[in-house]
């Protein structure tokens, strides 16, 4: 399976449009300190949620700490109907790096 990756441009572009939902799939802590504002960390105890009650047609950035485990996560979010998914090339590090947006919730 080829799964998609985005970069910094094109995942700033959505994100000021509002166009796209943010997935962080790092750890609490690591959201906590600062992570895409309005993303949703999910984890093992929400993603069942997020797999019942999200259009399978919406378009998903996910994000990890450097976009290597993010690459995984999109390929499930496609195993599981999800025809608009993005992986974010350098994760949260790219994110951070090139002057993306981010907040913290600690």
């Amino acid at each position: 399976m080829d799964i998609p990756q985005i970069d910094f441009a094109a995942a700033k572009a959505l994100y000021d449009d509002k166009a796209a939902v943010f997935l962080d799939i790092r750890d609490p802590g690591s959201y906590q300190a600062g992570h895409v504002p309005g993303a949703m960390r999910l984890d093992d105890s929400n993603v069942h949620d997020f797999l019942e009650e999200t259009d399978k047609a919406a378009k998903i950035v996910v994000y990890c700490y450097h976009g290597n485990s993010s690459i995984g996560a999109a390929g499930f979010f496609m195993e599981q109907g999800f025809t608009d998914v993005s992986s974010l090339m350098g994760g949260f590090t790219n994110w951070s790096a090139a002057g993306g947006a981010s907040e913290s919730t600690a």
